[in-house]
């Protein structure tokens, strides 16, 4: 007698598709069905848009600097800060910063303020809300160390130096010094670099904090992933495409392509580290660009292109995510996922 078949052996023979790609879409699936739950949400008016910005607040000023406290307590400095990653996936994305910017600078011929917009999409992925939730569900655990050491490398690297080309091309005054001085400061008040110093020190002594907090910190860290998934998928409502297709087409694949394929290549380049981390560096590159992309684009007057590029980078990258973690898994040139 014939033994029941389950739903994903009845796929694979009915569609012909190999085992380690369904997996993968098992994977990446749930992440951008709760983006599209955000969308329908708010596209239906069952929750407004200002409350879904709300809970976006909530994520980066809560639920995320939670999960980094979480994290980096209890841990020895030496599991949290790798070298190896921080080269690799901070040097690929000053990389295709700096291909991004010189190439819409001189040959797109686009104005110094619009080629640094156009680099910041390329390079600057959205660690937090979409990265993070991926590499958790292919990595687990070890996805928190990869976000910390990307959101170094996003906000004390990558953001700064970012406002400081925007701002001293938009002539507003300021020298490139007192903007870096200024962006720094305001920076240091972020609660998740809040968070990210916090959780160090508690690493460097060893103090333990009180159960209750403990307790209290875990719940928020465990909101972080599908609210952040939700608020992505919520903010996508009412963006337009308009005109500007080059350039969003240049944007969008240097985000979605580009960028993880410098990394993919540093990181193959550099002394080996652990295959968890190889892997978590990879998939950090492959998420669209950082969810505020719309708000820097107001800032230089090309919110329309940096609103039009976000969308159709966070739909593609579905595609992109799940054939990049498809491939790495069905050549293991890091060795087998976990």
């Amino acid at each position: 007698m014939a033994q029941p078949r389950s739903v994903d052996q009845i796929i694979r023979a009915g569609f012909g598709i190999c085992p380690n790609m369904l997996d993968i879409l098992a994977i990446t699936s749930p992440i951008f069905l709760i983006i599209a739950l955000g969308y329908v949400a708010v596209r239906q008016n069952i929750i407004a848009q200002d409350v879904a910005r709300s809970m976006g607040a909530f994520v980066m000023n809560f639920a995320l600097p939670a999960l980094l406290v979480k994290t980096l307590s209890g841990r020895p400095i030496a599991d949290i800060i790798h070298g190896e990653f921080l080269i690799a996936y901070g040097g690929g994305s000053l990389i295709i910063l700096t291909i991004g910017i010189a190439y819409t600078r001189f040959i797109a011929r686009k104005s110094f303020a619009n080629a640094t917009l156009q680099g910041l999409g390329m390079s600057f992925s959205n660690s937090g809300f979409i990265g993070y939730p991926i590499a958790l569900q292919v990595l687990g655990p070890p996805a928190a160390i990869a976000l910390t050491l990307c959101v170094m490398i996003e906000t004390l690297v990558m953001m700064p130096l970012v406002l400081v080309l925007g701002d001293s091309a938009n002539n507003n005054g300021q020298g490139r010094l007192q903007v870096l001085g200024k962006a720094l400061k305001n920076l240091c008040k972020t609660p998740i670099i809040i968070a990210i110093f916090a959780g160090l020190c508690l690493s460097l002594t060893g103090i333990e904090l009180p159960a209750p907090a403990l307790k209290a910190i875990d719940m928020l860290a465990m909101s972080s992933g599908p609210v952040a998934l939700f608020v992505i998928g919520a903010g996508l409502v009412g963006l337009k495409i308009r005109g500007m297709r080059v350039d969003m087409a240049r944007i969008v694949t240097g985000k979605l392509i580009l960028h993880p394929l410098i990394v993919f290549s540093l990181v193959w380049l550099m002394p080996p580290m652990e295959p968890v981390l190889q892997i978590a560096a990879v998939s950090f590159a492959c998420s669209p660009m950082l969810s505020i992309y719309a708000v820097f684009g107001q800032r230089y007057g090309h919110e329309g292109l940096c609103a039009a590029s976000l969308m159709i980078a966070t739909s593609l990258s579905f595609i992109t995510i799940s054939t990049a973690l498809w491939l790495l898994d069905t050549t293991q040139v890091f060795g087998p996922m976990p």
